[in-house]
């Protein structure tokens, strides 16, 4: 047994009884709390939260991003988490997701607003805990990754269309923070475009600082 973080309770184990899948969840949901992000979207999604509300939209949101990471591809996924209280606490429902996600599409620029400063303010909280190991603590100069990749789509959702592969879907514009051999790529933003749109040259830029609040 190897401890995973400086939280003893966090342990890693290849045998043992009460073991569960997806245990990938608690790190993330550790990861959004520590920086903050959990409490930033909670804040910045309140308006969205409706009058005798169980969920939290902030949570809701939350719950999404890490459906996403366990391999979700829509909403309905976030089953996965439902299925597992014990690590994602309570999830909402179908409904109450769609219902939730729907508002926030009316209000487009300032629900986006919201998440992005909430985005924005957690990154800058877990670089800050990297300390001296943080992207351009020793002010050098942090590559940026700028290219359009591919997302197929199942039906006629806004925006899909046929792309130049002959796939059906969209071709949206990523920005990649990139940390080199020792680190990973972060995402810094990501712009939804049709899957018709056209492709971009692959360039990488050179900043000193990246101040992502009103990133798009």
């Amino acid at each position: 047994m190897h401890d995973t973080a400086r939280r003893t309770k966090i342990t890693v184990s290849a045998d043992g009884s009460g073991l569960v899948s997806q245990a990938g969840t608690l790190l993330l949901a550790e990861a959004a709390r520590v920086t903050g992000l959990s409490r930033g979207l909670s804040g910045g999604l309140a308006r969205w939260r409706a009058r005798r509300a169980v969920h939290d939209p902030g949570k809701i949101i939350s719950d999404l991003a890490m459906t996403i990471a366990l391999g979700g591809d829509c909403l309905a996924d976030a089953a996965v988490l439902r299925a597992q209280r014990e690590l994602a606490g309570p999830v909402a429902s179908d409904p109450v997701i769609s219902r939730l996600i729907t508002a926030l599409a009316v209000e487009g620029p300032r629900a986006l607003k919201a998440i992005r400063k909430a985005r924005a303010a957690a990154r800058e909280r877990a670089w800050a805990l990297a300390g001296a190991e943080a992207p351009g603590a020793d002010r050098r100069l942090i590559p940026v990754d700028i290219d359009a990749t591919i997302v197929t789509a199942h039906s006629e959702k806004q925006q899909a269309a046929p792309t130049w592969k002959k796939t059906f879907g969209f071709h949206p514009l990523t920005v990649f923070a990139d940390h080199g051999p020792g680190g990973s790529g972060e995402s810094l933003a990501i712009m939804l475009r049709p899957g018709n749109a056209g492709s971009v040259r692959h360039e990488v830029a050179q900043v000193e600082w990246i101040h992502w609040e009103e990133a798009g």
